[in-house]
C-alpha cells in the first residue's frame, strides 16, 4: 500500500502484468462466488486472458474486479480486502 491510498484489484493485476516482467501467471486470486459451497473460487493468474476496464476475462467468461477478495503472487499477499 502506498501512503494512505489503497490500490484496486485492477491496478494490482495490471502492475503484475505490465510492471517489468509478466508476473501475472504467478498470481493466485480468491474470488467471491455464491454458487460454490465455500463461497470462494480460486483462479490462477495463468487463466486470465484479458484485463478490461471493469472486468477481467478468463476462458470461461468475464468477471468483475470488485469480487476479488485476495491476490497473492509468489507467496506474497499483494491485495487483500
Amino acid at each position: 500500500m502506498r501512503g494512505t491510498m489503497r490500490r484496486t484489484a485492477r491496478e494490482v493485476l495490471n502492475g503484475l502484468r505490465w510492471g517489468g516482467e509478466d508476473r501475472l501467471p504467478l498470481a493466485t486470486l480468491w474470488y467471491r462466488d455464491r454458487a460454490r459451497p465455500e463461497g470462494v473460487r480460486v483462479i490462477r493468474g495463468s487463466e486470465i486472458t484479458g484485463l478490461e476496464r471493469r472486468y477481467f476475462t478468463t476462458v470461461s467468461g468475464r468477471l468483475p474486479y470488485y469480487k476479488i477478495e485476495r491476490i497473492e503472487c509468489a507467496g506474497e499477499v499483494v491485495f487483500d480486502r
